[in-house]
């Protein structure tokens, strides 16, 4: 009887720490490697960075083109951009102009020939 009285109080002096050891354990790998652990967060910071540069990249691009936009509105029509674009539009050319042929298209909102 004194042997399984030792035997017990041992095991519950063993299994009690190995047990608190073992959630402590699985507790600090979710910590790093969980669905909301620090190197999901640390991924989520850098796509939210990546998007952050493209969205100020498209944001100046918008900016540029609302630009080009504004020179061709009604009230303040650019007689120049106008005839550019109309140039371009219609690959019409004066008798005096001189022509320099470029291996890409010169309109901006198309892409360039596939080779």
């Amino acid at each position: 009887m004194a042997v399984a009285l030792e035997i017990r109080k041992r095991f519950a002096q063993i299994v009690l720490p190995v047990m608190g050891l073992g959630a402590l354990a699985y507790l600090g790998y979710h910590l790093f490697e969980g669905d909301r652990g620090l190197k999901a967060s640390w991924s989520v910071e850098q796509r939210l960075a990546k998007a952050e540069a493209e969205r100020k990249a498209l944001m100046a691009e918008r900016q540029k083109i609302e630009s080009r936009v504004g020179l061709l509105r009604e009230g303040s029509l650019d007689r120049d951009m106008l005839d550019e674009r109309l140039r371009q539009m219609l690959n019409l050319v004066q008798a005096n102009d001189v022509v320099i042929l470029y291996a890409k298209p010169l309109a901006p909102d198309r892409p360039a020939p596939a080779k």
